[in-house]
């Protein structure tokens, strides 16, 4: 069965990608390589023994994208990560951003209905839930109004498939509101690539570690949390990565209760960012050099899911732990920096 992952060679793409691969899907990735490297189809290859089929493309190029369709009908399902992504970038850069993350799903969405694919995998984020008003955060919490155009983006996405499944029955689509996905594969084959100056923490943690980056800065210690610094709820990618085939798996069996249904990704745990920094310290036995400086606009104070609804109706669960994510995490970093 053919699948089609968007953004494939990303960070989250490329992990979910052997994910499928490993269940026995055939993929085809597309991949614009603006935030992403070819060398990753590699690691991907290294880990299954299979190449995913691959094409550069800019999902913003229409006619392209409408040639692609054409060129492959028979896909049976699509897992959309393809978009701008970083949260600082999309306060600087918003046109950019309403441009690459909403244009390319409708697009997207269009083709779909032209060709009857009806499975429909869309990469959310918890960002669409603000600053909570209660913890843990279900499916149920209010959407509140965005702090970025980035986390704008992911609402309006949400909106966008909504309305899609409405007028059309025989569409069927989840949304995936992902939480802090970290760690690399534990194999080192591929792992978190930013281009430039990382705007994860964990990439900066790695980065400074390796003496690339000669300070991590801890955006604010002044927090209502225990040690002063916010606080997230950071899924290893790999556990990301299979909650994507429990959701397309949910598809193509037709057990949906409704033809848009959304899903929080987490581990049900909230972290420091200290936490994070002393937890990377002690798995790795070393020491890393960071300094204190103002919160970032943009940033809430704590946020962490609430995993039930995907326990109970995807039948997933994280199973990995902090510690593999940031000791995984930094064994994919010193096999990038020893290049």
């Amino acid at each position: 069965m053919k699948i089609l992952v968007t953004g494939g060679l990303g960070f989250i793409g490329s992990h979910t990608v052997v994910a499928l691969q490993e269940k026995g899907y055939e993929v085809v990735i597309i991949d614009n390589l603006s935030n992403s490297n070819l060398s990753v189809l590699d690691g991907i290859t290294k880990i299954t023994g299979r190449k995913p089929i691959f094409e550069q493309l800019d999902l913003r190029d229409k006619p392209a994208l409408v040639d692609f369709f054409n060129r492959y009908d028979d896909i049976k399902g699509i897992i959309h990560f393809a978009a701008s992504k970083a949260v600082g970038e999309s306060l600087e850069k918003p046109l950019l951003y309403y441009e690459n993350n909403l244009t390319t799903l409708i697009y997207l969405l269009q083709q779909m209905q032209e060709k009857t694919i009806h499975n429909f995998i869309f990469s959310s984020s918890c960002t669409v839930y603000g600053e909570p008003e209660s913890l843990p955060i279900s499916e149920q919490a209010p959407i509140k109004p965005a702090l970025s155009p980035y986390g704008n983006t992911k609402q309006i996405g949400e909106e966008i498939i909504r309305d899609t499944a409405k007028a059309y029955p025989q569409f069927n689509s989840i949304a995936l509101r992902y939480f802090n996905p970290i760690g690399a594969h534990s194999s080192a084959a591929i792992g978190e690539l930013p281009l430039g100056v990382p705007q994860n923490l964990i990439p900066f943690v790695t980065q400074t570690a390796a003496g690339i980056r000669e300070q991590l800065s801890v955006f604010g210690d002044n927090y209502p949390t225990p040690d002063g610094t916010a606080i997230r709820d950071y899924i290893h990618v790999v556990d990301l990565a299979e909650s994507h085939v429990a959701a397309l798996e949910r598809l193509l069996n037709s057990r949906q209760k409704d033809n848009f249904e959304v899903f929080n990704i987490g581990t049900g745990r909230g972290s420091s960012v200290m936490e994070i920094i002393n937890t990377f310290e002690t798995v790795n036995d070393l020491k890393l050099n960071y300094k204190i400086v103002d919160r970032r606009e943009g940033d809430v104070t704590a946020v962490w899911a609430d995993t039930g609804l995907a326990e109970k109706e995807l039948g997933w669960k994280a199973r990995l732990t902090m510690e593999d994510a940031l000791r995984d995490a930094w064994q994919w970093q010193q096999k990038i920096s020893s290049k």
